[in-house]
C-alpha cells in the first residue's frame, strides 16, 4: 500500500467514525422528541442508535490500529446531528422516517464507493463491509414506514441528503 492510499484510508476511517457519532446524535435527538410526537418509533430508534454505537466502535478501533486521532469534524457531526434529530423528531414519525431514509441512502452510497476505493486495504474494507447490512436494514425499515414522496418529503429528503454530503465533504478536508 502506498503512502497516499494509506492516508486516504485513514482519512476515510476518521470521517466514517465522525459520521457514526453524528448518526448517534441524530437518533438521540429523535428519541428525545419522539417520546412526545411518535412514541411508537422510540424502540426502533433506540435499536438503530445501538447499531450506530457499534459502528462507531468499529471505526474507532480502526483509528486506534492506525494510530490516528479522530476527525476534526467529530463534534460538528454531534451538534449538527442532534439538531437535525431534534428538529425532525419534533415534526413527527414521517419526518423521522424520511430523515433516516435520506441519511442512510447517502451513507450507503459512500460506503459502497469506499469498498472499491479501498480495495487494497483489507482491514478498511472489512470494517465497512461489517456495517453495510445494518445500514441497509435501517434504510429499508424506515422506508417501510409508509413515507411518501410528496413535495414536502422530497424537500426534506433532499435537504437531509445535502447536509449529509456536506458534512462528509467537510470532514474529508479538515
Amino acid at each position: 500500500m502506498t503512502l497516499h492510499s494509506a492516508q486516504l484510508a485513514g482519512r476515510i476511517m476518521k470521517v466514517n467514525h465522525a459520521g457514526e457519532h453524528g448518526a448517534i446524535s441524530i437518533y438521540t435527538g429523535q428519541i428525545f422528541m419522539a417520546r412526545l410526537t411518535a412514541r411508537s418509533l422510540v424502540p426502533e430508534l433506540r435499536a438503530f442508535r445501538a447499531d450506530e454505537e457499534k459502528h462507531r466502535t468499529i471505526f474507532y478501533n480502526e483509528l486506534q490500529r492506525r494510530g490516528l486521532k479522530r476527525c476534526k469534524s467529530y463534534w460538528l457531526c454531534a451538534a449538527g446531528g442532534y439538531a437535525l434529530g431534534a428538529a425532525t423528531g419534533l415534526l413527527g414519525a414521517r419526518a423521522i422516517s424520511l430523515t433516516t431514509v435520506a441519511v442512510e441512502r447517502t451513507v450507503l452510497r459512500h460506503l459502497r464507493r469506499q469498498t472499491t476505493l479501498l480495495a487494497h486495504d483489507a482491514q478498511a474494507v472489512a470494517a465497512i463491509a461489517g456495517i453495510l447490512d445494518e445500514e441497509q436494514a435501517h434504510h429499508d425499515q424506515a422506508a417501510g414506514q409508509g413515507t411518501t414522496t410528496g413535495l414536502w418529503g422530497r424537500m426534506l429528503g433532499s435537504a437531509v441528503s445535502g447536509m449529509t454530503e456536506s458534512v462528509i465533504w467537510l470532514g474529508m478536508r479538515l
